[in-house]
């Protein structure tokens, strides 16, 4: 639940969550350090997060170039030093030197149990037989990451919230901001002619996405089974 309220003459955003609010507020600290524009945290509880209300002017060519910032911002592995959540549900971020058995065994694997039995078992092959691996090794420093990176965590084209923070390959980020569109051309054209893409990242793209798909099964169900089926179709899997 979330309400508005105004704090010492501040306005304010409180957002009652049912999981551990200081971990959403140690990701929101992260991302402004690296250089993204996050609202301050006023309060943070086990359960309510407090944070400075924000608007914008629509920014998102800077909003671009302050995330290429943040994902320069690099971890020493894949992960991050706590676990954390994706919208309410619980996300490991176990580190790992390997970012496809990291992809794998934390983003892809906890929610295969989800899908009918033929897109899990043509997701499972696809693990198992090395295909996702060799498809997503391409020599990747751990990035720091939103994470959650949909339009509706980006507030007035330049304020980034609700982040699912840690160190994952970049293109994470991107193909969340490709899944549901309402990033414009300026978004993503800004940040590759800060840091352009690694070759082969259209490639990638599906298989980047079925993260948040897989996710999103879980929380809403059966009309997003056929986007993942979509995805495997394009990878050919």
């Amino acid at each position: 639940m979330v309400r508005r309220t105004s704090i010492d003459d501040v306005s304010a955003v409180v957002k009652h969550t049912t999981y551990d609010a200081t971990t959403e507020a140690a990701g929101l600290q992260a991302l402004r350090a690296a250089g993204a524009h996050v609202p301050h945290v006023l309060e943070a509880t086990t359960d309510r997060l407090v944070l400075e209300e924000v608007t914008g002017d629509g920014d998102w060519a800077g909003c671009g170039r302050r995330l290429v910032r943040v994902h320069r911002s690099l971890g020493n592995a894949f992960g991050w030093e706590r676990d954390g959540f994706i919208g309410p549900l619980p996300m490991s971020n176990r580190g790992s030197d390997d970012w496809p058995a990291f992809y794998a065994t934390h983003r892809l694997e906890p929610w295969i149990e989800d899908l009918p039995d033929g897109p899990a078992q043509r997701l499972r092959a696809a693990i198992d037989d090395g295909l996702l691996a060799a498809l997503l090794d391409h020599d990747v420093p751990p990035s720091l990451v939103h994470g959650d990176l949909w339009s509706g965590n980006v507030v007035g084209g330049q304020w980034l919230i609700d982040p699912a923070i840690h160190h994952a390959d970049r293109e994470l980020d991107l193909a969340m901001a490709r899944l549901f569109g309402g990033f414009p051309d300026a978004f993503f054209v800004a940040y590759e002619e800060v840091w352009p893409l690694d070759d082969g990242w259209r490639d990638r793209l599906p298989a980047l996405q079925l993260f948040h798909l897989l996710v999103h099964v879980r929380l809403f169900g059966g009309s997003y089974v056929r986007q993942v089926t979509n995805r495997l179709d394009q990878l050919g899997w």
